[in-house]
């Protein structure tokens, strides 16, 4: 009876404990995952790719197919599946589609997915350009650590904070594709192609949250450098502006500046970057974006240039607006069509 009863109770308290450790997994915050985003691993991933041995990451190279490859085995590192059924994680871009290759060749966009554990139809688009402008006639290799190497590995520190609470039982509610697309120093071509052929319907898209240089500090921000430049995130949607301003004054310090949101703006930003392609087809967006600087398209935008606490303090950010987005009893909606 002694032996019974000795048995029960160490059976009742390991059922506790774990009982206790999944309410314990259960209880995590959003904070808790944001807090995996770290500088150190922002630094270690973006060393490799935006290193010369990517060269340059010309849509159609090598070095771009060096550089997807490298994408593809993070997710699969992690355990986040592909979006397409084949299971390939990539989104071939033919080489005639690609008209301002000088050697049309085929690309790739990588595309990882999460799916959602209550409205899993529901998509939220996270986005960044994996290429870069290449190789010069010297042998000079254009790494793009800032354009858009830094948005690149933003989006798999993201992509690993949400596996993150996947495991431990706190998935978002909508799914989350993880988008990197080709093609965007020749024109926009790899979202394009999306949007012209998506894998998820447009209609279920809710949002594209894109991430295009995030690691610099532009020149006339030199004295003021806790900041970001958001566009776009009023043009189609107030509640996404709205939620967008809510969670970055919840959640961040960061100064949010509008500079490059003003339809005047002669840069004319937000018809420069991937996330143009989803607002053209009526898709709410918000554009993220450090500025231009000194080595913009140059040769030194390299790895060792980038303010990588400060990265990491957007990349939270953009963490924070994509799970709240994520997790919201409704689905954000183009309300000013």
């Amino acid at each position: 009876m002694k032996y019974h009863t000795i048995t029960l109770l160490a059976l009742l308290t390991v059922a506790s404990s774990f009982a206790q450790n999944t309410t314990e997994e259960k209880q995590k915050s959003v904070e808790d995952y944001a807090a995996t985003i770290t500088s150190k691993e922002l630094k270690e991933m973006l060393y490799i790719y935006a290193g010369d041995d990517m060269r340059g990451r010309m849509t159609g190279s090598k070095g771009q197919k060096l550089a997807v490859n490298y994408l593809k085995d993070f997710y699969v590192a992690q355990g986040i599946n592909s979006a397409l059924k084949d299971g390939t994680y990539f989104q071939t871009v033919p080489a005639q589609y690609l008209t301002r290759l000088k050697e049309p060749a085929d690309s790739e966009n990588v595309v990882a997915f999460i799916e959602g554990s209550e409205f899993p139809d529901e998509i939220i688009v996270l986005s960044a350009h994996l290429d870069h402008v290449g190789v010069d006639q010297n042998g000079n290799v254009f790494n793009g650590a800032d354009d858009d190497g830094s948005g690149t590995i933003a989006m798999l520190e993201m992509a690993e904070a949400f596996q993150r609470a996947v495991k431990e039982g706190n998935g978002p509610r909508r799914s989350i594709l993880f988008l990197h697309v080709t093609g965007e120093e020749i024109g926009l071509y790899g979202s394009r192609y999306y949007t012209e052929n998506p894998i998820f319907p447009l209609e279920n898209t809710v949002c594209n949250l894109n991430t295009d240089m995030i690691g610099r500090i532009a020149p006339d921000k030199v004295d003021t450098p806790n900041y970001i430049y958001l566009i776009g995130s009023d043009r189609l949607s107030q509640e996404l502006h709205d939620v967008s301003a809510q969670i970055a004054k919840k959640y961040s310090d960061l100064e949010i500046d509008y500079t490059y949101n003003d339809p005047e703006d002669p840069n004319r930003f937000y018809f420069r970057s991937d996330h143009y392609n989803f607002a053209k087809k009526n898709i709410p967006v918000i554009f993220y974006f450090n500025g231009v600087h000194e080595d913009y398209h140059k040769i030194s935008d390299t790895p060792d240039k980038i303010a990588y606490d400060l990265m990491a303090k957007r990349t939270k950010l953009i963490f924070h607006t994509a799970w709240e987005i994520a997790n919201r009893e409704k689905r954000i909606t183009a309300d000013k069509l």
